[in-house]
């Protein structure tokens, strides 16, 4: 067991870091709400796809969510993790 305050070598934050960060930020309403629309968007896509299609890849918005997107199917595709993430938002 991790003595407190000492990083785990899987990790660059400390125990108390990842709480505070889940109290001031994660845990907030808003991104709890967020994070609820990612995951139902993936979920819709698994379910229209199939699992193996989504698998090791992320959901795309074609729109995002933050610029007046939806989760709709047509605005939903299944992207690579490295095309996804090297988007400019």
């Amino acid at each position: 067991m991790a003595k407190e305050g000492v990083r785990s070598p899987t990790s660059h934050r400390t125990p108390a870091q990842i709480r505070q960060s889940y109290k001031t930020y994660q845990g907030t309403p808003s991104q709890i709400h967020n994070r609820s629309e990612r995951n139902s968007a993936r979920r819709k896509v698994e379910h229209k796809l199939g699992r193996a299609a989504v698998k090791g890849k992320d959901v795309d918005h074609k729109k995002h969510l933050a610029h007046g997107g939806s989760n709709a199917m047509s605005n939903l595709r299944p992207r690579s993790v490295h095309a996804n993430r090297g988007d400019t938002r």
